[in-house]
């Protein structure tokens, strides 16, 4: 399933959330070939089982799929697409003691041809992020049982999706999401090239690029 930049997404996965959340630990990074992931804490599920989140970092090129779907969200805008990145999957995985279960959502910004803001109006986006983002980190802890930490326990940084230069809302729960401060510093060139229709982001990928 694609989940993307418009899509309510973590607010999906709240409602599972506040229906399974009975324990909970703190997650961690770990790498393995060559991929990020943060594993997310481990909850006890009411009549037996546990259910986990796991984040995969790219950034990587479109799957097929997303792309197209990125394609259909510009049109209906009334923009054209210009690129496509694939941010991060996350995966919900539930094991109890009959069944196993799991949902997979790619997240990813479409490089619709917006109109980039001001700088004025790109600061003014990013004081409204400022001025919410503790409180953003401890709503979403109350649900998913703790922000994501790097290894010297700083808080990793909030991710806008559609970025605020291009119009991204600061504040939309279904625009941000955690990301390692490393990756997050990285992500500048890829989106500048993404919007500047410039490859690889134009065109699409692999359907699994971690490997599964």
């Amino acid at each position: 399933m694609t989940m993307t930049n418009n899509t309510p997404f973590w607010r999906c996965l709240a409602v599972l959330a506040l229906a399974f959340l009975m324990a909970c630990a703190e997650g961690a990074m770990t790498t393995t070939g060559g991929i990020r992931k943060w594993v997310g804490p481990q909850v006890n599920v009411p009549g037996g089982g546990q259910f986990r989140t796991v984040i995969f970092y790219g950034p990587w090129q479109c799957s097929p799929n997303i792309m197209n779907y990125c394609r259909d969200k510009c049109a209906g805008e009334g923009y054209a697409l210009q690129g496509c990145i694939w941010l991060a999957d996350v995966k919900m995985d539930f094991a109890g003691n009959t069944v196993r279960a799991g949902s997979r959502f790619g997240m990813a910004n479409c490089c619709c041809n917006y109109p980039a803001l001001s700088n004025a109006q790109t600061e003014a986006s990013r004081r409204k992020w400022n001025n919410i983002r503790t409180g953003f980190r401890e709503r979403w802890s109350e649900k998913f049982g703790e922000w994501p930490r790097e290894a010297n326990g700083d808080p990793y940084q909030g991710h806008h999706i559609r970025d605020l230069k291009h119009g991204g809302n600061p504040t939309d729960w279904d625009n941000i999401i955690p990301f390692p401060k490393d990756l997050h510093e990285d992500l500048l060139t890829p989106y500048n090239q993404c919007y500047a229709n410039q490859p690889p982001w134009t065109s699409p990928g692999g359907s699994y690029p971690y490997g599964e």
